[in-house]
């Protein structure tokens, strides 16, 4: 069985909405990371960057155990494994990847930002709200210029979609409508209805 150390961010429900797509069996391990537990010696064990999520898979590579940390490695690491949302045909799978980065270094960090200089920060900082809105908006631009005449950011339903969707679903703490990217909504909307994202998102 495998166990998901998570907490319920976009990048830890990447990792349960991929888990549950899959039908793999996993126990949940809850890391507050409002409380600093993500910093405890135990955790850091598993990472060593001290950030949610990760994974210990008893039945890893040629049968061996592995820990894994950063959540698009974890969600190659799940799609080889199984041979599931991810082709093996090497264009698909390169695109595939592609956009799996794309949301890792971009849409991640810049949605982050985004939460962070409009919700969290101690004090207004309109530089950092103007930078992160601006390219949380062109991100979201690039998204709807993917989507326009294709059902997916791939060839199919895969890893790049299940990284992406959940920072998608904060659309709201971006200040972004969804009405004004009616491509990426259609995305949205199709992709939030697959019951195994309804269950993943519910975890922890």
């Amino acid at each position: 069985m495998i166990e998901l150390y998570t907490w319920g961010t976009p990048n830890g429900r990447k990792v349960s909405i991929m888990l549950e797509e899959l039908a793999l069996p996993y126990r949940v391990h809850p890391v507050d990371i409002t409380k600093g537990a993500q910093f405890t010696p135990e955790f850091l064990a598993l990472n060593p960057n001290g950030k949610i999520p990760a994974i210990t898979d008893p039945e890893g590579p040629e049968g061996e155990p592995i820990s894994l940390f950063e959540s698009g490695a974890i969600l190659i690491y799940l799609a080889e494994k199984t041979g599931k949302l991810m082709s093996s045909k090497p264009g698909e799978r390169y695109e595939t990847l592609a956009w799996l980065m794309f949301q890792m270094g971009g849409v991640g960090p810049m949605f982050g930002q985004a939460h962070h200089f409009l919700r969290a920060a101690s004090e207004k900082v309109p530089y950092g709200i103007e930078r992160y809105t601006k390219e949380t908006r062109r991100l979201y631009g690039v998204l709807e210029s993917r989507l326009k005449d294709r059902e997916f950011l791939a060839d199919a339903y895969s890893i790049a979609d299940i990284a992406t969707w959940p920072w998608v679903s904060r659309h709201e703490w971006h200040q972004v409508a969804l009405e004004d990217f009616p491509s990426v909504k259609r995305w949205y909307d199709a992709i939030g209805a697959r019951p195994a994202v309804q269950r993943g998102m519910k975890v922890p």
